[in-house]
């Protein structure tokens, strides 16, 4: 057993938030076990991970043995098995590092303890999971959530809840991205099916931007410390022929980086009541710049130790809908890529359609004076049409199923679609406070918020006009 003390101060932290332990392994290490011990406080908070001797520095294809951020004080990493978040397998003989995160320093500095202790006991050697391939065969729409937790980051629940939750939400497709690794595949690789797909993801996680990866095998770098390295990490996703979504662009943690050459825009993340309004407006910002980034949503659920009722502030709330020609990864990231869907407030809420002659979705049309729409389950709400300057149409919808053709003018770069509600603000307003339960409102939002800011309840990508 190994003990190793330093004192890390807020210089430490402004030179590289990501602070490294050296430690020995010889070879015939079989299990390696780390505990951290620091005065955790609110202006405290230090992560944790470990990289094996193959880390060859910032940006690294090998070496990453896990990661728990905040989560855990402590990890093992064996042949045979390893916590939630670390990667079982290989122990290679030499200089291993516990990295720590130092995500909040206090202004004093803080005492840092690690202990590491080596075993050499014989274990078995454990491959990792493969992946699979399910298809369900048969086009149409397919309803899923793009963005949620396990405890192989920071959830409490394990994947077997997940699992559950997205049975019971009905949904099509999951994409469970835990915080800066990738462990959870080895639960949700041979469980994925023709009946629930999942998606390979991880969530990308700094203290001052998150993104999520998808459709990608391998571990990516998370260890970005300069704004440019958005770039890295978008060269990084393309070239492993992945697909890269900014999250959350909104408080409390906004992107704080370059944007880069990006695939899609988390813009809208848990309830709609949850700053979103914040994220779509830098959505139509981009989009109203020219660039092309496809519109998704997820809950960012991170499952607690039960199974939880239905309701606002669950999995797939809200839930990205896809038009997908069958039921298959590939089919997924194809039409996260190619922007064909909406977002919508829940698995049986509004459907957003909107085309153009042949131009659907996330597709090119030639002349855009007038876009034929589909709605249903929103009788009484608002139809809203915008292009890159603004508003550019308004109707009610009239019933629950729901067909008009409206022009739209001359519309600069793009249409697209918001349902916003109006027959049922009252009911979403009631529902969404009685999840409170008397507790004061999360997120720092305010009274005049809930009151004042239009709720929207669907969300369909741009059809763009053709330069």
């Amino acid at each position: 057993m190994t003990t190793i003390t330093h004192h890390v101060t807020r210089d430490d932290q402004a030179r590289n938030p990501y602070f490294y332990i050296p430690f020995d392994v010889p070879a015939g290490t079989t299990r390696i076990d780390v505990t951290l011990a620091y005065p955790k406080a609110e202006d405290c908070i230090i992560d944790l991970g470990a990289f094996d001797p193959r880390d060859t520095g910032y940006p690294t294809a090998e070496g990453f043995r896990g990661w728990s951020g905040g989560a855990r004080d402590c990890f093992f990493i064996a042949t045979d098995d390893a916590t939630p978040g670390y990667v079982h397998g290989e122990i290679q003989p030499g200089t291993w590092n516990v990295i720590l995160g130092l995500y909040k320093v206090r202004e004093a500095g803080a005492d840092v303890t690690v202990t590491v202790a080596l075993d050499n006991a014989p274990r078995r050697l454990e491959p990792q999971p493969a992946r699979t391939f399910p298809v369900r065969q048969g086009a149409g729409w397919y309803r899923g959530d793009l963005h949620c937790h396990t405890f192989h980051s920071d959830a409490r629940g394990a994947p077997e809840l997940l699992h559950q939750a997205a049975r019971q939400a009905g949904l099509d497709f999951l994409a469970v991205a835990d915080h800066n690794t990738i462990t959870q595949r080895g639960y949700f690789h041979p469980q994925s099916s023709p009946e629930l797909v999942f998606v390979r993801a991880m969530e990308v996680t700094t203290a001052v931007g998150h993104a999520n990866v998808y459709g990608v095998d391998e571990w990516i770098d998370f260890r970005m410390t300069q704004p440019s390295d958005a770039h890295v990490l978008e060269r990084l996703v393309h070239e492993k022929g992945g697909l890269l979504s900014i999250n959350h662009d909104k408080p409390t943690i906004p992107w704080d980086y370059d944007f880069p050459a990006a695939d899609c825009q988390e813009v809208w993340q848990s309830t709609w009541m949850a700053w979103n309004w914040v994220s779509l407006e830098r959505y139509q910002r981009r989009l109203a710049s020219g660039m092309r980034l496809s519109a998704i949503g997820g809950s960012d659920f991170h499952q607690p130790d039960r199974l939880l009722p239905e309701g606002p502030l669950v999995l797939a709330r809200p839930t990205t809908v896809l038009w997908l020609p069958e039921l298959s990864e590939d089919a997924i990231l194809a039409a996260m890529k190619s922007g064909h869907g909406y977002i919508t407030e829940s698995p049986s809420g509004p459907h957003l359609e909107i085309r153009n002659g042949d131009a659907v979705m996330g597709g090119t049309a030639r002349e855009l004076g007038a876009v034929d729409v589909t709605v249903r389950g929103a009788a009484g709400d608002r139809l809203v049409l915008i292009d890159a300057d603004g508003v550019v149409a308004e109707v009610e919808i009239a019933s629950d199923d729901w067909r008009a053709t409206i022009p739209v003018g001359d519309p600069r770069l793009f249409v697209r679609a918001e349902i916003i509600s109006l027959r049922s603000r009252e009911r979403l307003v009631a529902e969404f406070t009685a999840t409170l339960d008397g507790r004061e409102m999360p997120w720092q939002l305010k009274g005049a918020d809930l009151a004042e800011q239009p709720i929207r309840r669907a969300l369909s990508n741009p059809i763009y006009r053709e330069s």
